[in-house]
């Protein structure tokens, strides 16, 4: 599965660096996006999500709302199946916005979901 991580960090204590290094344990394919970092755990860093050009299973956000909500269009043209808004990243208008447009969206931990089988 293809698996986009918003707001990725090399910061090993971050959980959206845990996120990556959770994801690619479990056999995803991870496209870390951050404009200001080159790479995460060998894995080449995507300064946005337009930059990436493989279909998207998932889109798994860590950024604040008002970071996140200039990103709707991104997300609408990436048309990934699922977009999840993890603790401390929900944004209700930009999920209602991306259900709109048939993607799915969850208010939930990647983390968690990975270690309960429930990704």
């Amino acid at each position: 599965m293809n698996v986009a991580v918003l707001g990725a960090s090399a910061k090993p204590e971050r959980y959206s660096h845990q996120a990556v290094a959770q994801l690619k344990a479990n056999g995803h394919v991870v496209f870390p996006v951050h404009p200001a970092v080159p790479e995460i755990l060998g894995i080449p860093v995507q300064a946005r999500l337009a930059d990436i050009r493989a279909p998207l299973d998932t889109v798994t956000v860590y950024l604040s709302a008002d970071k996140s909500a200039a990103l709707a269009e991104e997300l609408q043209r990436a048309r990934p199946r699922r977009v999840i808004f993890n603790p401390g990243a929900e944004n209700p208008a930009l999920a209602t916005s991306l259900r709109q447009h048939g993607i799915e969206t969850l208010d939930a931990c990647t983390l968690v979901l990975l270690a309960s089988g429930q990704f």
